[in-house]
C-alpha cells in the first residue's frame, strides 16, 4: 500500500510540468503563441495531478479549476485558473473558431498572462505541498 503524501509522484508529475515550460519558452519565440498558451494550462494541469496523484486522491479531469477543488484549494486560486482552463480546447482546435486558425487569435501579450497565471497556480500548488510534507510543529502549551 502506497503511503501519503507520495513525493515520488509528486515530483515525477512537477517535473514534467517544468520540462513543459522549456517548450513554452521556444513557442512563445517562434510565435506560435496558441500552442505556448495551450502548453501553459498543460504545465499547471501536470502539477495539480502530481499534487492529488501524491495525495492519492482521483486526478481525472482536465480542468485546472475543477482539479484544485479536488485538492481544495482556496476560491482565488481556483478562480484565476478559470483563466487558464480557457487555454485547453480554442488554443488547438481550428473548428473551436468559425474561421482561420488558432494561431490567428493569440498574441505575445496572451502568452505573457498565461506565463504568469501558470506560474502563480504552480508556485501555490508547490509551496502546499511543501506545507504538506514538513508540517510545522504545534505549540505546546
Amino acid at each position: 500500500m502506497k503511503e501519503y503524501p507520495d513525493n515520488d509522484e509528486y515530483e515525477r508529475w512537477m517535473a514534467h510540468a517544468k520540462s513543459t515550460f522549456k517548450a513554452i519558452v521556444n513557442d512563445r519565440s517562434s510565435g506560435s503563441y496558441n500552442w505556448a498558451c495551450f502548453k501553459c494550462q498543460q504545465a499547471t494541469e501536470y502539477a495539480v495531478k502530481g499534487f492529488l496523484k501524491g495525495i492519492g486522491k482521483d486526478s481525472s479531469c482536465h480542468s485546472v479549476s475543477m482539479l484544485l477543488k479536488k485538492a481544495e484549494f482556496d476560491d482565488d486560486v481556483i478562480n484565476i485558473a478559470k483563466q487558464i482552463d480557457m487555454y485547453f480546447i480554442p488554443t488547438r482546435d481550428p473548428d473551436a473558431w468559425p474561421d482561420g486558425m488558432p494561431n490567428d487569435f493569440y498574441t505575445l501579450d496572451d502568452v505573457d498572462e498565461a506565463i504568469r497565471i501558470s506560474e502563480l497556480i504552480i508556485d501555490a500548488i508547490d509551496s502546499r505541498w511543501k506545507m504538506l510534507k514538513n508540517p510545522s510543529p504545534t505549540i505546546q502549551r
